[in-house]
């Protein structure tokens, strides 16, 4: 079974994650709490970190991709070429789950393709690979997705690194 992006319709983020849920197929929703003001009230709302994106996780056959596309909401599988949907690399999701269920804040990033791959060695994050960058006095640890070309970090202590 591979991971696959699967390009939803705007605001459909979890709505599709719920359909599929249903369907039973496995999927991959990354979403970051933030806190919303309005006019008269404040209020905690979860937020896709990747707007427009779902993962799931499929058998490669053309049965269970018509499955996703048939879901509320689905447009596409991420493809190259028409009709052959490219796998996200299982690493790249491991280590989203990690940084995501690790509850530390998160900034989004544009892909980068410069900075040193390191994986985490000990902490909450341990086992989780991605990128090295210096921001300031300040290291940030960045998880790239190469096939939606963004990333998304968090502030970390370069003791806790190693090379990958």
């Amino acid at each position: 079974m591979n991971w696959y992006a699967l390009y939803v319709k705007s605001n459909h983020e979890f709505v599709a994650h719920d359909e599929l849920s249903r369907k039973r197929v496995e999927s991959f929703l990354p979403a970051a709490r933030r806190m919303r003001q309005w006019k008269d009230r404040r209020k905690w709302i979860d937020f896709p970190i990747f707007p427009g994106y779902v993962f799931v996780r499929l058998h490669p056959s053309p049965e269970d991709f018509l499955n996703v596309l048939r879901t509320r909401g689905a447009i596409r599988l991420l493809s190259q070429q028409p009709g052959f949907p490219v796998p996200v690399s299982t690493e790249e999701i491991i280590s989203l789950q990690l940084v995501v269920g690790s509850g530390e804040l998160m900034d989004i990033y544009p892909h980068l393709k410069e900075g040193e791959r390191v994986r985490v060695r000990r902490g909450p994050l341990q086992g989780a690979e991605g990128v090295l960058q210096k921001k300031e006095d300040r290291y940030t640890f960045l998880v790239n997705v190469e096939l939606l070309g963004r990333s998304i970090g968090v502030k970390i202590n370069a003791d806790d690194l190693e090379e990958a």
